[in-house]
C-alpha cells in the first residue's frame, strides 16, 4: 500500500503552487506515495477530477475563522493516522496548519514556500502576523522546502537547511509541442501569418496587473501593430476587466480564453508572453515558456532567478511607461531563443525536470517512513 501524504493548498485551481504540486503528483511513484488534499472551500477545484482519477482524496473544511479551522484540521488529522506527512503550501497560513499537524502528532510536517513577497492591505497587522507565522513554522516544521532561493529567504529567513525544489515541468514535452504547434492560436482564430500573438497566463486578479497590460495593448494599437492579445485564466476580476477593455476600445484586440488546459499549445502558438505582475514567487509558467522557447517580457518585481539563461526572458520596471514596454516588446518579436536541444539540456542541468525533482520529493517523504 502506498504511503498517503496530505497536501494543504486551499482550492486546487490552476494557480502556480497548485500546478507545481500536480506536476509532482503526476511524476511521483504512486505505487509508493499517494497524495490527498485538504481544501478550505466547497468550490470544486480545477484539478479535482484529475486528483480523484489518480487515486487522491479531497477533504474539505469550510470554517472561515482561522483558529476554529485549525482546531478542525487537528481533529481531521487525528482521525486519519495514515497521514504521517503533512505538506503545506499556503505561505503564512502554513503556521496554523503546521501547528495543527504538530498537535495531532503528525510525524513529518513540511512547510513549502512558493512566494517571494506578500501584498497585504493592513501593513501593521500583516507584519505582526507574518512574524508570528515564521516563528511557528520554524519551531514546529520538520522540513523546509522552497521553489527558489528568494522564496526560501522570504518565508524562512533564519533557516539555512531549506531544500530548493524548482518549479519543474516535463521539459521535453513542452519543447516537442512547441515544434509541432507553432500556429496553434493563429489556426484556431483564423489569424494572418504576420499577426503577432501575445499571451498572458494566470488568474484574473490584482497581482497579475492586467490593467497595465491593457495600457501596453492600447499603445500597440495606436502604433498600428498587427497583433492579437490573448488572456488565459479565470478569476474574480473578469467582469471588471471586460469593462476596462470596452472602455479602452480594445474589444477587437483582446481575447479572453477562460480556463484552459492546453497551456503548452498556447505557448507554442505565441510570439511573446507578457507578465507585468506586482509580485510572484517562481512562476511555473516561466519555466514552461522557456522550455517552449517562447520569449517572455516580465516585471522586475519577479526574482531574477527565473531567467534560466536560454535567451527567453526580458525584465522591465513597472515604473517604466507602457510606451517603453511596447518598444521592448517590438524588439523581442525578432529575438531568437536558444535551440531546442541545448535549451532543454540547460533546463535539466539547472534542476527543472519534473521527474528528477519527484525523486527528490520521494527521498524527503521516505525520511518520515523509515
Amino acid at each position: 500500500m502506498p504511503k498517503r501524504i496530505l497536501h494543504i493548498t486551499g482550492t486546487m485551481d490552476r494557480a502556480g503552487a497548485e500546478t507545481m504540486v500536480m506536476n509532482l503528483y503526476r511524476a511521483i511513484d504512486r505505487n509508493k506515495f499517494q497524495f490527498d488534499f485538504l481544501s478550505f472551500s466547497n468550490k470544486k477545484g480545477d484539478f479535482d477530477d484529475e486528483i480523484e482519477s489518480l487515486g487522491g482524496k479531497i477533504y474539505r473544511i469550510t470554517e472561515k475563522n482561522p483558529f476554529k479551522r485549525m482546531m478542525l484540521t487537528t481533529q481531521l488529522l487525528k482521525q486519519n493516522p495514515q497521514w504521517e506527512t503533512v505538506h503545506c503550501h499556503t505561505l503564512f497560513s502554513n503556521g496554523f496548519h503546521i501547528y495543527a499537524a504538530y498537535k495531532a502528532g503528525v510525524k513529518q510536517r513540511i512547510s513549502h514556500s512558493h512566494n517571494t513577497s506578500d501584498l497585504s492591505k493592513n501593513k501593521w497587522i500583516a507584519t505582526i502576523y507574518q512574524f508570528i507565522s515564521r516563528k511557528v513554522q520554524q519551531r514546529y516544521s520538520t522540513d523546509f522546502v522552497a521553489c527558489g532561493v528568494a522564496a526560501a529567504k522570504f518565508l524562512f529567513p533564519d533557516k539555512n537547511d531549506v531544500l530548493v525544489i524548482p518549479n519543474s515541468i516535463d521539459t521535453q514535452n513542452f519543447a516537442n509541442i512547441a515544434e509541432q504547434k507553432a500556429s496553434y492560436l493563429k489556426n484556431e482564430f483564423g489569424l494572418d501569418e504576420q499577426t503577432k500573438v501575445i499571451l498572458q497566463l494566470g488568474r484574473l486578479n490584482r497581482v497579475k496587473n492586467h490593467a497595465f497590460s491593457f495600457e501596453i495593448v492600447k499603445e500597440l494599437k495606436n502604433r498600428a501593430i498587427d497583433f492579437k492579445f490573448f488572456i488565459a485564466g479565470q478569476g474574480e476580476l473578469k467582469d471588471e476587466l471586460l469593462k476596462l477593455v470596452k472602455q479602452k476600445g480594445l474589444e477587437k484586440e483582446v481575447v479572453f480564453l477562460g480556463l484552459r488546459t492546453d497551456v503548452a499549445e498556447l505557448l507554442a502558438g505565441s510570439d511573446l508572453m507578457l507578465m507585468p505582475s506586482l509580485h510572484e514567487g517562481f512562476p511555473v509558467v516561466l519555466v514552461e515558456s522557456q522550455a517552449s522557447g517562447t520569449p517572455a517580457l516580465i516585471a522586475d518585481t519577479i526574482s531574477s532567478e527565473v531567467d534560466l539563461g536560454v535567451n527567453a526572458v526580458t525584465f522591465m520596471s513597472l515604473n517604466s511607461p507602457a510606451s517603453d514596454w511596447t518598444n521592448r516588446m517590438i524588439d523581442i518579436f525578432d529575438q531568437k531563443c536558444m535551440l531546442k536541444d541545448e535549451r532543454i539540456r540547460k533546463l535539466k542541468d539547472q534542476g527543472f525536470d519534473i521527474y528528477t525533482n519527484a525523486k527528490k520529493l520521494e527521498e524527503i517523504y521516505n525520511a518520515a517512513h523509515v
